[in-house]
């Protein structure tokens, strides 16, 4: 592998802005890259990490280890609303891109993650600061999609249905 080039620590803040533009024009691996290489300088930087989970949700439906990583960089937040909020957008990202995956016909674990992203919301919702609504525009979309899907169901709910069967 070939030697990176450092950021400057006086490009962070540009680098950041860059690395959201690239998430905005759906190019996540350019934003997962520019934050690496601001996590190398600054390692705690809590706008680098987010930026950085995003781009890896956004990479679900295309790189195997996408969620692995998400989920490591979860771990890294420091704020309690940040690790519950992120760990809901990461369930919900997670369920709609196997959705997208394997179309209406194999849907197995969606309604599972849907149902985890909204715990993970209730949660933050209760964490969240004074005038975030964040967390609850979150359980509100999921809670919408759900409506939307009439067709999933839990996954015990498929366990109990094939236990009726036998």
């Amino acid at each position: 592998m070939r030697e990176l080039k450092p950021l400057s620590r006086d490009a962070v803040d540009a680098a950041l802005a860059k690395a959201e533009r690239y998430r905005f024009l759906n190019e996540p691996s350019e934003a997962e890259s520019i934050c690496l290489d601001i996590l190398a300088v600054d390692a705690s930087n809590q706008a680098a990490l987010i930026i950085l989970l995003l781009a890896l949700t956004d990479q679900f439906g295309e790189s195997a280890d996408a969620h692995e990583r998400a989920r490591d960089t979860l771990a890294l937040l420091e704020s309690e609303y940040d690790k519950a909020y992120y760990a809901g957008i990461i369930a919900e990202r997670r369920a709609k891109a196997q959705l997208a995956r394997a179309g209406a016909g194999s849907s197995a674990g969606v309604y599972d993650w849907i149902a985890e992203a909204m715990r993970y919301f209730e949660r933050a919702e209760w964490l969240r600061p004074s005038g975030n609504d964040d967390a609850r525009l979150r359980w509100n979309a999921c809670a919408r999609f759900l409506d939307r899907h009439p067709r999933l169901r839990s996954a015990a709910e498929d366990v109990r249905e094939i236990e009726m069967l036998e």
